[in-house]
């Protein structure tokens, strides 16, 4: 008998190690697929430009996943080596806090969720298996834990004089990155808005309403009923523009974005979508959207993968670019990978000079593609955060 209990015992242990240690890394390789490994080839005269670039990208998910962002990693779209390798100034680092089972882009409830499983093989701590504000706080603490272990090279950016103060430094030394936290869906706040300071407190500067689901904020437009903002939703957008956090509309409903441009007195942006001039389908924006968002200062950040631009290379990317901007204007088109967010992407972080490339075979200028690279993004964060 106690022969058998020691190998059910050791069954166990082994097991428990493979759900820790082993699963998480499999599930991530599974999801996060890029489509060609580096080198990546480009043009000389892409290659040179692309060194120039402030390259700024508004939209990863890169927190999730069970690894140390200083190490360069072989599985996934991003991690601060490849960052730097790929001329990326500045990540935005969105924050994921529940997820429906079988997600689609029609039609999911909140009744299931992914991240549970997720924040236990992985080990996070136990108050982030039950509450969405404590695994927003975990992924950002995360976040801050690798700035402050990197030695320099990389910042997290919380104002508009941390941003000047990292690109200043930059220019002098390439070697660095930098990010900033947003977050995907406001029920992220657990119900209350006072959450709204806890998480700007930990770092979060960008926000969006809405997720895969309807929240008690609004409609996603992958819900059931993809309503408008709720009263608690149109006073979390008051909230956010007085604390200067950028309000982002990525998966929101129709309605619900019609509903946060009637309300914002601030740039609003997209960080990650498509748009149906290129690829029609209920993820990505309608032309009247695009032209709205563009007049309120914001930007709209053209996803890589599939839905997004109906295609997988760099190609199909910047002909979404390419049609972005002759709706919405040069200003105010950039980049949304959604890398690390349960796609698959052409290239990894590295192999950004690929979309440089395809924009001048587009025949934007240098000064267009700078815009759309990066600086777009830079000039709505110096001018709209605190």
């Amino acid at each position: 008998m106690k022969k058998v209990l020691l190998v059910l015992g050791v069954l166990l242990l082994i097991a428990l190690g493979i759900f820790f240690f082993v699963v998480p890394g499999r599930v991530e390789r599974s999801m996060n697929v890029v489509l060609n490994r580096p080198p990546y080839p480009a043009s000389e005269r892409a290659a040179e430009l692309h060194k120039t670039l402030v390259v700024a990208d508004m939209h990863a998910d890169s927190l999730l996943w069970d690894r140390d962002l200083l190490d360069r990693g072989s599985r996934g779209h991003v991690d601060i080596p490849r960052l730097i390798e790929g001329n990326v100034a500045l990540q935005a680092f969105t924050i994921v806090t529940q997820t429906p089972r079988n997600m689609n882009i029609e039609n999911n409830d909140a009744s299931t969720d992914n991240i549970t499983l997720l924040a236990i093989a992985e080990r996070w701590p136990f108050a982030a298996w039950t509450s969405l504000t404590q695994r927003a706080l975990h992924q950002a603490h995360r976040l801050q834990d690798a700035a402050n272990r990197s030695g320099g090279k990389f910042t997290v950016i919380k104002s508009s004089a941390d941003l000047s103060a990292y690109l200043d430094r930059r220019r002098q030394n390439s070697g660095i990155t930098a990010g900033f936290l947003g977050i995907e869906g406001a029920h992220a706040l657990d119900g209350s808005l006072a959450n709204i300071d806890v998480l700007y407190d930990a770092g979060v500067r960008m926000m969006a309403p809405t997720h895969f689901f309807d929240n008690d904020i609004g409609g996603s437009a992958h819900g059931v009923e993809k309503g408008g903002l709720t009263d608690k939703g149109k006073e979390m957008i008051k909230r956010m523009e007085a604390k200067k956090m950028i309000v982002d509309v990525a998966h929101a409903s129709p309605k619900t974005i019609d509903d946060v441009l009637a309300l914002a007195t601030r740039p609003v942006v997209v960080s990650h979508t498509g748009v149906k001039g290129t690829c029609n389908n209920t993820r990505n924006l309608s032309d009247e959207h695009l032209k709205a968002i563009s007049r309120t200062g914001g930007v709209i950040g053209i996803g890589y993968w599939d839905t997004a631009v109906c295609g997988n290379d760099a190609k199909a990317i910047a002909r979404a670019i390419r049609y972005a901007v002759q709706i919405a204007g040069v200003e105010h088109v950039g980049l949304g990978s959604d890398y690390d967010g349960a796609v698959t992407a052409p290239v990894d972080t590295t192999g950004l000079v690929e979309i440089t490339d395809a924009l001048l075979a587009e025949g934007f200028s240098e000064r267009d593609i700078a815009l759309i690279m990066g600086g777009n993004v830079v000039r709505v964060l110096k001018e709209n955060l605190e």
